[in-house]
């Protein structure tokens, strides 16, 4: 099998080490670069000790200078960064000859008036913001097999857009008042030292958080609307959870009239029959974190509530696995002519 050598762009965080952790045992990647300003100089081992005695992870962290980057050969370039940061580097990598998989909200949109409005700043490179891929590949396979850029979704919306988008392009489902309700793992905030995150303030606890209007609100819209054929707007409330890694995803959405539930389950078999990550439960059948974490798969339960003429969809995910690296490590697979399951089948 051939070697693509590859780059993670912001190594350290949650997200780096799940990329780490895949990347590492990837038969296609040789990994030639991990930065990290803080940890510059440090062995990849040395911070994460669960990578010792892995081959390649004697590799030194080093900062993040997008020449450095290119100087080591890199094929390809994971940008593992927090938004409003990763916008720095795409276009030097891009034009360096580097395809770029984004694992923050810089390169998700394509409305720099809608990235504005959310993130608070215009976008500093909207020829390439619009340029870039929306990186689902159960969803846009084929654009990301030719892109240089992919913005990789989300973890919440990941949660809710996979339910959601058959039925919405099926017609099962009226796109007015869909109401969705996430609960997050502690580690969706990242590997920062904040209080709000500490163990005793999150354990034995639960609660809403960036209510009434969610930063990834405007990426979830974007593609729910693109799958209604005309502009959509939900209500989203994300909750935290006292565990370190889940996303739970409950979403409550009015069916189109004389939509039954074998027809729903009939959109959902046809849409997801060739992909890998994507398992049905079936009707009736809620979701569960403890099933899906450390893994790549998102399992999807849904029912009919008969009272009240609604569809219940429920989903679970890793947010750090699908809902972001494992995500982008997917999306690479797509980009390099891979087997798209390569180096995913975490269990």
């Amino acid at each position: 099998m051939k070697k693509v050598k590859t780059a993670v762009v912001g190594a350290s965080g949650y997200t780096g080490q799940e990329l780490l952790r895949i990347l590492l045992r990837h038969a296609g990647v040789e990994l030639v670069c991990a930065t990290s300003r803080q940890y510059a100089g440090q062995r990849v081992s040395d911070l994460f000790p669960r990578f010792r005695h892995v081959p390649g992870a004697d590799l030194c962290f080093t900062d993040s200078d997008v020449a450095a980057i290119a100087a080591t050969g890199a094929e390809a370039a994971f940008l593992a960064l927090p938004h409003g940061v990763s916008a720095a580097y795409g276009r030097g990598l891009v034009e360096a000859g580097i395809r770029v998989i984004d694992l923050s909200a810089d390169f998700r949109l394509n409305d720099p008036a809608v990235y504005e409005e959310f993130y608070g700043k215009p976008h500093p490179d909207v020829e390439l913001m619009q340029e870039a891929v929306y990186g689902m590949p159960e969803w846009h396979r084929a654009e990301i097999e030719k892109a240089r850029i992919v913005g990789s979704p989300g973890c919440y919306p990941t949660s809710i857009i996979l339910p959601l988008v058959p039925l919405l392009k099926a017609g099962l489902l009226l796109p007015d008042d869909i109401v969705v309700n996430s609960g997050s793992g502690v580690s969706g905030a990242g590997r920062k030292a904040d209080v709000q995150y500490h163990f005793c303030e999150c354990n034995e606890s639960m609660r809403a958080y960036s209510v009434p209007r969610h930063r990834h609100l405007s990426e979830i819209e974007q593609e729910l609307s693109a799958a209604a054929g005309r502009k959509l707007t939900i209500t989203f409330t994300p909750h935290l959870m006292p565990v370190n890694t889940g996303i739970l995803t409950t979403t409550v959405a009015k069916l189109a009239p004389g939509t039954t539930l074998e027809q729903m389950t009939e959109c959902y078999e046809k849409a997801y029959a060739h992909c890998p990550f994507v398992r049905l439960l079936g009707p009736g059948k809620p979701a569960d974190t403890k099933h899906v974490t450390r893994t790549n798969f998102v399992d999807i339960g849904w029912a009919v509530d008969s009272r009240t003429n609604r569809a219940v969809l429920m989903s679970a995910e890793d947010n750090v696995i699908k809902g972001a690296g494992g995500q982008g490590v997917h999306a690479f697979n797509i980009m390099f002519g891979f087997d798209e399951a390569e180096g995913l089948w975490l269990i």
